[in-house]
């Protein structure tokens, strides 16, 4: 008798997670509809269902928060050690610029050009190590940001997420975005299977350097 109640609750737990899948596949293809043209013909049937698998018991969806909180502080980090570092070299201009205008004024006049030109040496190589400085900030930047992205792309390879894997491909990497986007709209939706998960914060993108037109960072 223990053995047929056991074998009942097995199968009604099987149709309740064939019922979950298929609520899930269902708001899956929803979804894709609204993504381009060229993303939709990627997203196959199967690639959509073993995502549901992939969504059935929330854990995913818990896995995606860690990487969001995970990839924002990292940027933050990022950004404010850029922001000290250009912050240093607003004082030390500031502080050349004082330097050499209290030369000057102490310079008697014919020997003026003369330290106007040393000084206007001084200045050229101040700039360029600023300027190796900063290069050398922003490839730590990108470096970094590279390798959170094969660090979440492995996880969430190994959550079994369907489409993650270690690449740096642009095709690739746009297309597990637009998964990311479906796993958040999802949530949104409030599916069953994701209702634990509720509350995850905006899409989590893999990290990119980000920089305003003069080629400074943009906050996260």
């Amino acid at each position: 008798m223990e053995r047929y109640a056991g074998a009942l609750e097995e199968v009604a737990d099987g149709a309740r997670q064939q019922e979950r899948h298929y609520q899930l596949l269902s708001a899956l293809q929803s979804l894709v509809k609204e993504l381009p043209s060229s993303f939709q013909q990627r997203l196959s049937y199967t690639t959509l269902s073993d995502l549901a698998l992939a969504l059935l018991d929330g854990t995913v969806f818990e896995i995606v928060q860690g990487l969001l909180e995970i990839q924002h502080l990292t940027e933050k980090s990022l950004y404010n050690q850029r922001l000290r570092l250009q912050n240093e070299h607003r004082v030390l201009r500031q502080a050349l610029r004082q330097k050499h205008q209290e030369a000057q004024q102490a310079c008697r006049p014919h020997n003026l050009p003369v330290l106007q030109a040393a000084q206007q040496q001084e200045l050229q190589a101040v700039e360029h190590r600023i300027r190796e400085e900063q290069r050398a900030m922003d490839r730590k930047i990108v470096l970094e940001l590279d390798r959170k992205v094969a660090d979440q792309q492995s996880t969430l390879e190994k959550a079994g997420v369907a489409g993650f894997y270690v690449t740096t491909n642009p095709q690739e990497l746009m297309l597990q975005m637009n998964l990311l986007e479906l796993i958040r709209k999802l949530q949104q939706r409030g599916c069953r299977a994701g209702k634990a998960a509720l509350g995850l914060g905006g899409p989590w993108q893999p990290p990119a350097a980000q920089y305003d037109q003069k080629g400074s960072p943009v906050p996260p």
